[in-house]
């Protein structure tokens, strides 16, 4: 059998519908699919996340939990 080949155009949000639609399993799946590819972080960014890292293990007292961070970021 001979395969077709078929050019559909589609902007975002018709995507973001069509994913909305899945099931938990499929959308468990793609996202698997997209995450599988390798993402580079800058060395830069890589050595900012590592700081702030070391900055929380040294001063647990500044930091908030997500039930606490969360209200300050939702008006």
């Amino acid at each position: 059998m001979e395969a077709a080949k078929i050019s559909i155009e589609v902007n975002f949000q018709q995507i973001i519908d069509a994913v909305k639609r899945l099931s938990p399993k499929e959308k468990l799946k793609l996202n698997e699919i997209i995450w599988e590819d390798d993402i580079d972080i800058p060395i830069e960014t890589q050595k900012i996340v590592l700081n702030r890292i070391k900055y929380a293990r040294k001063h647990p007292e500044t930091m908030l939990d997500w039930d606490e961070a969360s209200k300050t970021l939702i008006p």
